[in-house]
């Protein structure tokens, strides 16, 4: 299509512009009026919108790698699950338009007054009291390490068996002291979290249990190891250098208590974050998977649907009854294509009984030059639910390539089977080869489009000329009876 058929598109549609599913890699849309198109699941990978405009415009699920957006419309646009990478969005208005589960681009959004998380990084990064504060951090964890060396010196190199004894208790005094304190606050911390919605109430309940801790931990210390030597050295002549008040040390606890039931709240608030976030890609893949499929199976059937009507047009006048034949069978393949309920899987029996109903559309056409049969090496394989649509565009494939260019006896074979673990299903006709270079027309590629996203390398498409000319698809066994169906037919939960 030309810039200048599509600026007539446009005006015929009343602006509205439908190119669902287009390959658009590279054109130029610049300056047009593109208000309420549909784009979606297109290819504008490199595509030129500078200056549209694209208001409401639905470019979901499309293809946007190095596409140009600057100065363009884009208000309340949909570009949801979009690649968006080295798109440029400057000076582009994107308001009201939706950019989730997009990749990245050029285009930076601007700065609103919302307020920056308070985290530890983000504190000891600020100037001022967060320097303040990453001094005072490193202050005090150096003023614990040298005290612990000081006093190991003293037990190490002291004479006198008393105060080594005392040295001893106060190590184990303040190592018990600070286990506790970070054990008491970890065990309360995911409780809390629950319990309690305001951070200020969680401090405070973390306060009052150290408090509590503090004085049974350190009297039962002092009982079993401090008091010998503590009333020892008091009766000594001078007794024992007056320390600071209790309440002074409890300071130091809740100080510690504190920071840590911070540091914990941020750890689980990380965790969380990325736990939703790994729980919404999973989703985004099967929505995307899902919505691919979807896409896929709604050009099957209108391309299906075209080609049977044009026969039924073509009989209409010479052979009525052939007609309204094919008009009952189209009915039911309309029933089979519209009664899916949002399925994507079907039987294989389900799936044999459409394509044998398309074939007898076919042989109301062809009369005498088309014969066919459908055999299934084992009844139990019928049972199997398969990707729906899977077989009849390449049976039509075979029609239009194959029968079609026969001026005598034509036919078709559909063979399913398992081997070697691995279920075939194959479409046999006895029209001309496949050429060398042929890759296959929109319907060969859909299915394996189709395969890819549902068996990744557990399927394969492969077209024969010998020892027979078929088209050849192969699946694990173990991937069609995992039933993928249960994966893409869930549904997203918050």
């Amino acid at each position: 299509m030309t810039r200048e058929q599509l600026i007539g598109t446009i005006g015929k549609n009343g602006r509205r512009l439908n190119m669902m599913g287009s390959d658009l890699a590279g054109f130029d849309f610049s300056g047009l009026d593109l208000t309420q198109a549909d784009f979606r699941f297109s290819n504008l990978g490199r595509a030129n919108f500078r200056g549209a405009i694209l208001r409401q415009a639905d470019l979901s699920f499309s293809n946007l790698e190095g596409a140009t957006f600057a100065e363009a419309d884009l208000y309340e646009a949909n570009l949801n699950f979009c690649g968006l990478e080295d798109v440029d969005l400057s000076g582009a208005n994107v308001e009201g338009a939706t950019f989730n589960f997009s990749g990245r681009s050029k285009y930076r959004p601007p700065t609103t007054d919302r307020a920056e998380p308070i985290t530890l990084t983000t504190i000891l990064q600020k100037p001022g009291w967060g320097t303040l504060i990453g001094a005072l951090l490193g202050a005090l964890l150096i003023y614990g390490c040298n005290a612990i060396v000081y006093f190991t010196n003293l037990i190490v190199t002291t004479n006198d068996p008393l105060m080594a004894g005392l040295y001893r208790f106060l190590i184990v005094q303040n190592m018990t002291d600070g286990a506790v304190v970070f054990l008491l606050t970890w065990a309360l911390s995911g409780w809390l979290t629950r319990q309690l919605p305001s951070m200020w109430q969680r401090h405070i309940v973390v306060s009052l249990a150290v408090i509590v801790s503090f004085f049974f931990v350190n009297s039962g210390l002092y009982m079993i190891l401090g008091r010998p030597y503590i009333e020892a050295l008091a009766s000594r002549p001078g007794g024992i250098e007056k320390t600071a008040a209790w309440y002074v040390y409890v300071f130091g606890d809740l100080l510690i208590a504190n920071f840590f039931l911070y540091v914990l709240q941020q750890g689980r608030q990380l965790t969380r974050k990325l736990s939703e976030q790994e729980f919404q890609l999973l989703n985004l893949e099967k929505l995307k998977t899902r919505a691919e499929l979807d896409a896929l199976q709604a050009k099957i059937n209108p391309h299906f649907l075209y080609n049977s009507l044009n026969s039924i047009a073509s009989l209409v006048h010479d052979d009525p009854d052939k007609a309204e034949e094919m008009t009952l069978l189209l009915s039911k393949l309309f029933r089979y294509s519209t009664g899916r309920t949002g399925e994507l899987f079907a039987t294989l029996a389900d799936e044999l009984e459409m394509v044998q109903t398309y074939l007898k559309v076919e042989q109301v056409r062809f009369g005498n030059r088309l014969t066919f049969s459908v055999e299934v090496s084992d009844p139990a394989l019928s049972d199997l639910k398969l990707p729906q649509f899977l077989l009849q565009p390449i049976v039509e494939n075979a029609i239009k390539h194959g029968i079609a260019k026969r001026a005598d006896m034509g036919r078709i074979d559909v063979r399913i089977y398992e081997k070697a673990g691995d279920l075939n299903l194959c479409v046999h006709d006895n029209g001309p080869a496949f050429p060398d270079d042929m890759d296959g027309g929109y319907g060969l590629r859909s299915i394996q489009d189709k395969l890819k996203l549902l068996y990744g390398d557990a399927a394969r498409v492969e077209l024969q000329n010998w020892p027979l000319k078929q088209v050849l698809l192969s699946i694990r066994m173990d991937k069609v009876r995992s039933e993928p169906t249960s994966v893409l037919s869930s549904e997203p939960t918050n």
